[in-house]
């Protein structure tokens, strides 16, 4: 019996949020935001980078963030890529 309820509940809340969706507004695509997964990282590796992180008071995204950042300024005072466009 209450399995029944459960699968009615989720098959008309799914209807529902079909529905409600195509009245809602869109959010503007975000220029400035994306997702990255990088699998098989070492567990050493991802331990030494939180370490590092930890001890510069940065999360672990932020620590990413900065270095690679630091590593592109390099790369392009080098030439070895084009300079970023300024906004």
């Amino acid at each position: 019996m209450i399995l029944v309820c459960i699968i009615s509940y989720h098959m008309l809340s799914n209807e529902h949020l079909a529905s409600t969706m195509d009245h809602m507004p869109q959010k503007p695509p975000s220029d400035h935001q994306g997702t990255l997964n990088i699998r098989g990282i070492p567990k050493e590796t991802i331990f030494r980078l939180k370490m590092a992180a930890a001890a510069e008071h940065r999360t672990v995204k932020g620590f990413i963030l900065a270095v690679t950042e630091e590593r592109i300024q390099a790369l392009e005072r080098k030439g070895v890529l084009p300079k970023a466009k300024k906004d």
